[in-house]
């Protein structure tokens, strides 16, 4: 009977055994070592918890100084990450920023603003329910991306606020075990274009280096013009691809797995006319802001959609890419169209990448400055 490892667990193997061990850390266990949770004799917890004593709730988490960097799990043997949980309190979730390191690296493999990773980028409370994010009332942040390393792995957060401390709840879970030479690391880069140029694009990766699969995509969207905003395509320019990609999508909505503006009334029209919310295993429109109105400007999006049964392949790079095109006359849909004609717009659109890859990992471009990632 073969080993197994412990990695890749689903419903078909839950059964099976395994000597892969496991481990978890928190502001209870900094270091994640067999029993050794729930030692802490002080903490954020040493107030309420001053009658109790040692083994009672004395470091639930931690404070984060301003302008300064936690480091929230540094692991130092093989094995994977297999589920994350955090919960902030005290700043914007765009001036938490997330890092991981692989196997010894200086260059982070993610790097992400808090709340992005975790499909939740507009500042306000949205309800996920895909298979490897969820965000739950309130405002509680799961992740069940296996992330496996070789050699050690390392998480940071950094609070960027230059005024504020920030509290932090968290839970890394994870597994010392064997990972075969065949798996990949996972990275996730955050890129924001604010406005994308007239006839622009929104650049969502560009510049990997390695053999790979591209996961999934993170995308928040500020519209800056009135009507339908999402007939923009997205591109997949994998290896050897030079101007023209081997992935082009129909539309923004269609790539998140929607279709027809995410408007019901389009075809139903005793429906009233309206986005609508959806979050599923696999793709979602889980954030809508509508402050102006159905239509109107100023509407902001946040939109999922994981590549978990159909992974892009590469086999040396991959750069990706999306327009942002709106209808500049709409025209009589079903009849004289000769009128409709689309329009280029300049709107705000944030995106998260996620994809495994070989390493070493090139290094990403700069993140911007924090002033340049609030949503304003």
């Amino acid at each position: 009977m073969s080993n197994f490892n412990g990695l890749g667990v689903s419903v078909s193997n839950l059964s099976r055994l395994s000597h892969a061990k496991t481990r978890s850390i928190s502001a209870e266990n900094f270091t994640g070592e067999a029993g050794k949770g729930g030692m802490a004799t002080e903490g954020t917890g040493t107030g309420p918890g001053r009658d109790l004593g040692q083994g009672w709730k004395m470091s639930p988490s931690i404070e984060i100084a301003k302008n300064s960097t936690f480091e929230l799990a540094n692991i130092k043997t093989a094995g994977a990450i297999q589920q994350i949980w955090m919960t902030s309190f005290g700043v914007k979730q765009r001036d938490l920023i997330l890092r991981m390191y692989w196997d010894d690296q200086e260059t982070p493999s993610v790097e992400v603003p808090l709340g992005d990773f975790f499909a939740c980028g507009l500042g306000d409370y949205a309800h996920v329910d895909s298979l490897v994010v969820s965000v739950n009332p309130g405002l509680a942040f799961n992740c069940f991306w296996e992330m496996p390393y070789k050699k050690n792995a390392r998480i940071t957060i950094e609070n960027r606020d230059p005024i504020q401390p920030v509290i932090l709840y968290y839970q890394i879970n994870y597994t010392e075990t064997e990972v075969p030479d065949n798996c990949a690391y996972f990275h996730a880069q955050f890129r924001r274009t604010n406005p994308v140029p007239y006839k622009g694009l929104h650049t969502l990766l560009d510049g990997v280096e390695g053999q790979g699969q591209y996961v999934g995509t993170y995308m928040t969207w500020g519209v800056n013009n009135n009507g339908w905003w999402g007939e923009g395509e997205i591109k997949f320019f994998i290896d050897d691809d030079d101007e023209f990609p081997t992935i082009c999508g129909t539309g923004t909505e269609d790539y998140f797995l929607g279709a027809y503006n995410f408007d019901l009334s389009i075809l139903a029209p005793d429906k009233p006319t309206a986005y609508t919310e959806y979050t599923t295993a696999y793709a979602g429109l889980s954030e809508i802001q509508r402050p102006d109105g159905v239509y109107r400007s100023q509407q902001r999006f946040g939109m999922y959609r994981w590549h978990i049964p159909d992974p892009i392949r590469f086999e040396n790079k991959i750069s990706v890419n999306i327009q942002a095109l709106g209808w500049r006359d709409y025209g009589n849909w079903g009849g004289d169209e000769s009128q409709r004609r689309y329009l280029p717009l300049q709107d705000d659109i944030s995106s998260v990448s996620f994809w495994y890859q070989t390493l070493p990992t090139k290094p990403f471009p700069e993140l911007a400055h924090r002033d340049l990632l609030e949503i304003n």
